[in-house]
């Protein structure tokens, strides 16, 4: 096997560096496996198989894998998925990072399974624009919700209200988010699908109705902090509207991925959920739009494709 495997390494702070990595002799079991998309967070792949010594990945399969950001890999089948089956071959299989992959079951298992949303009532999603926020928002309307939307342009506010959601703010230009959250629903709010963290956060659990639900997935806002953010703390507020909040990661319903996954490609085939992907392309822009997703520069899933 002779293969170089550029790879990106991540040291505290988002400071970035690039090795070439020779790759030894495939040992049994494992297969050789080469990027074709690379989602620029969580370091997922979506993979074609080039060498294999694994009777279940043959060579020319295509598979989803968690492997850090290099080029080239040697993985055992305990570090590789594989793409659903019979994937329509008019569908990108850079979905398999996005809308059909993790951020899709992300969406779906905070709804269902952390917020249990219910027709008729009323969601907030921050970071609404990004690959999770945007099917949040779709999957709540598809159940008969009213959905608000909060994003860091108008541009990802107009693709909003383009995904059919109710209400759509930028919350960078509003003279106060407090009053932007009270004109976009007076009654408040019965569920939340927390993305962002930080002070914009603590302005929205006081708009939560009582005995509202929190489904935390995300604190983007203190990603690159250098010390830890103080106060004000949500503690008082939790107790006397009595919600429930509840962080969560996918990982923690992995039965249920196979079926969630069919019914997130049939929305899309049905045209029920749409996606839009911020692509780069070349492995070696892989730092630059990393760091440009941290600074909320894409719509939708920022994706690597090589």
């Amino acid at each position: 096997m002779n293969h170089t495997s550029l790879k990106f390494t991540l040291a505290p702070h988002f400071r970035i560096s690039k090795l070439a990595v020779k790759l030894q002799i495939l040992p049994a079991g494992t297969c050789l496996i080469t990027l074709r998309f690379l989602m620029t967070f969580l370091s997922v792949f979506s993979c074609r198989v080039i060498q294999s010594k694994n009777e279940a990945f043959p060579v020319g399969s295509h598979v989803v894998a968690y492997c850090g950001w290099r080029s080239h890999t040697v993985c055992d089948e305990k570090g590789l998925i594989p793409i659903i089956a019979a994937w329509p071959k008019d569908i990108s299989l850079s979905l398999a990072l996005g809308t059909v992959g993790m951020p899709g079951l992300t969406a779906v298992y905070g709804l269902e399974e952390i917020l249990e949303l219910k027709q008729g009532e009323t969601l907030l999603v921050n970071a609404a624009a990004g690959a999770v926020g945007s099917v949040v928002g779709q999957i709540a309307k598809i159940k008969g919700c009213k959905v608000v939307g909060s994003a860091g342009s108008d541009a990802k506010v107009a693709y909003l209200k383009e995904l059919g959601f109710d209400v759509a703010f930028n919350y960078k230009t509003v003279d106060s988010l407090e009053e932007a959250l009270k004109t976009a629903s007076p009654e408040g709010y019965d569920c939340f699908f927390e993305n962002v963290g930080g002070p914009s956060s603590t302005v929205a659990l006081q708009q939560m109705k009582d005995f509202g639900r929190i489904a935390v997935c995300g604190n983007i806002s203190t990603y690159n902090d250098t010390a830890p953010q103080t106060g004000p703390y949500p503690q008082m507020v939790i107790l006397m509207k009595q919600l429930k909040m509840e962080g969560f990661m996918q990982n923690r319903w992995p039965h249920k991925n196979e079926e969630t996954l069919k019914r997130l490609m049939a929305w899309v085939k049905e045209g029920k959920v749409k996606c839009r992907e911020h692509v780069t392309k070349g492995f070696e822009n892989m730092p630059a739009a990393f760091m440009g997703m941290l600074q909320g520069e894409n719509i939708g899933k920022a994706i690597i494709a090589v």
